[in-house]
């Protein structure tokens, strides 16, 4: 007797229910946290610079990075990384400067200016992070499993990618 459901079940389709559903939450809250990194730099009186750049300069930190280690690394999923390094630039919050070993590739540091913005997502995110657990909306255990759950997902479709040709 088989241990698993037939195609079509109401289990089956449950858990599909429940994996858009999943789908659709993660997609809605990268665009939230957009929104709220946005509403934060607004409040603070800086227009300049938008979201997903201010969200960049928070992950490369006190790093030196290529462009090509950006996404290697996950600090950034946009197919636009080589616009808004160009842009940071010559808004003065990073520097950059040609690889001694390899001409073509150019390495990137946050400027003081690009740290201001560092420590500001920085600042943020310790003030949600305080929020979460001091409301129970997140235990410590709660965004263990999270985070643990989302490992999964990405290992799976990261085999997904590398394995399906």
């Amino acid at each position: 007797m088989s241990m698993h459901s037939p195609i079509g079940s109401t289990t089956e389709q449950s858990f599909m229910s429940q994996y858009l559903e999943a789908l659709a939450l993660v997609e809605r809250l990268h665009r939230l946290l957009l929104d709220v990194i946005k509403d934060e730099f607004e409040r603070v009186g800086v227009f300049e610079i938008n979201a997903v750049q201010a969200l960049l300069l928070f992950n490369i930190g006190d790093n030196e990075v290529t462009a090509g280690e950006l996404k290697s690394r996950g600090y950034y999923q946009g197919s636009n990384v080589s616009y808004n390094l160009k842009k940071l630039v010559e808004m003065g919050y990073m520097h950059h400067q040609r690889c001694e070993v390899d001409r073509r590739s150019v390495r990137v540091k946050l400027t003081e200016k690009g740290n201001q913005v560092r420590a500001t997502v920085e600042g943020l995110f310790s003030r949600h992070a305080d929020g979460l657990q001091s409301r129970d909306v997140l235990s410590s255990d709660g965004i263990d499993g999270i985070n643990t759950s989302l490992r999964r997902v990405e290992r799976y479709w990261s085999e997904q990618i590398r394995y399906i040709y």
